[in-house]
């Protein structure tokens, strides 16, 4: 049983952290890290760390501390995540894995000669809604798949609008939201499209506060991704093919689809998340552990750099630069 410590007191490790409260038996919520003391032992308190640490260098040098899960922002994942290998720590990097495939491939290639494991937290991928429908594909349900649609935006406001577009910070509705779109399509249709078309509307941050992309593959489907931060949009998917169409109400937290074939009666799937969704990643992770793997076998490293490779074709043919970057 793997102990945790969670780097960063932000939204997203709240949900990791109920996750990890829930799996009593399974996971160890052994400690948070801030750069912050008074917030890391207000997080410990209110969500049951055994530990707080006040830097991040802390935690990862904790002998007490197996595995760590990266919750910082976007710029920080790839120098945060090679901080934990250094210290001897198994990774778990919230996506975007990292900002860049480049800084990806280095870090796939720390932990394999260190022996430790490193995963994408791109957690939607083991959902098992997603094997369903790989399953489905499979069976040919659909028949052969010629399109996807997959759309995710909201509408933050105030402090956390800056923040979710702040340049410095690797923001964007691209890298925060459209990397399920991407993750989505790719899990589908795969890693290679032969062509990338892509729209980005800059703001005043110089992030994209939408992002819409057609991604076209060699056999010809293609996918159509729209990714918002100030627009509001359902997260809905639809998988269309020669038979008829899966569609996800949605798609990233996916518990129940519907399948419509052309001739017939829809067929409904529901499979609820035993606790938040965030289980079944973490679930894999303790199995590759527990196997001494260096990465997962669900989400392999071909996948994880494959995404970013995809989100790094979005930004080039959009025009999308961050301020850190030279």
């Amino acid at each position: 049983m793997l102990r945790w410590g969670i780097l960063s007191t932000g939204t997203i490790a709240k949900k990791f952290a109920q996750a990890l409260n829930a799996m009593q038996g399974e996971a160890v919520f052994q400690g948070i890290a801030s750069r912050d003391p008074a917030k890391a032992q207000d997080f410990a308190t209110q969500y049951k760390a055994n530990a707080a640490f006040g830097s991040y260098a802390e935690m990862a040098a904790a002998k007490e501390i197996d595995a760590i899960y990266i919750a910082t922002p976007n710029k920080f994942h790839y120098e945060n995540a090679m901080l934990c290998l250094e210290g001897g720590k198994h990774v778990l990097c919230e996506k975007p894995f990292t900002t860049n495939a480049q800084d990806a491939r280095k870090l796939y290639a720390a932990a394999k000669a260190k022996n430790l494991l490193i995963m994408d937290g791109l957690w939607t991928i083991h959902l098992p809604m997603y094997k369903k429908i790989r399953q489905l594909i499979a069976e040919n349900a659909i028949g052969e798949v010629t399109h996807i649609r997959a759309e995710y935006g909201f509408a933050p406001t105030g402090a956390r609008k800056d923040f979710k577009l702040d340049s410095t910070m690797g923001g964007g509705s691209l890298l925060d939201v459209g990397i399920y779109n991407i993750g989505f399509a790719a899990m589908v249709l795969g890693l290679t499209p032969s062509s990338i078309q892509a729209h980005l509307n800059i703001g005043k941050h110089g992030t994209d506060e939408l992002a819409a992309a057609i991604l076209t593959y060699p056999n010809g489907t293609t996918a159509s991704l729209v990714s918002a931060i100030g627009t509001k949009m359902p997260q809905e998917a639809t998988i269309f093919g020669t038979q008829g169409r899966i569609h996800l109400p949605n798609y990233q937290s996916a518990t129940y689809i519907i399948v419509h074939p052309n001739e017939g009666e829809p067929v409904e799937y529901n499979m609820p998340f035993h606790i938040n969704g965030f289980e079944y990643q973490i679930r894999e992770f303790d199995n590759c552990v527990s196997k001494g793997l260096t990465e997962s076998r669900q989400l392999t490293q071909e996948f994880s750099i494959g995404v970013i490779k995809i989100l790094d074709g979005i930004r080039k043919a959009g025009g999308l630069r961050f301020s850190f970057e030279s």
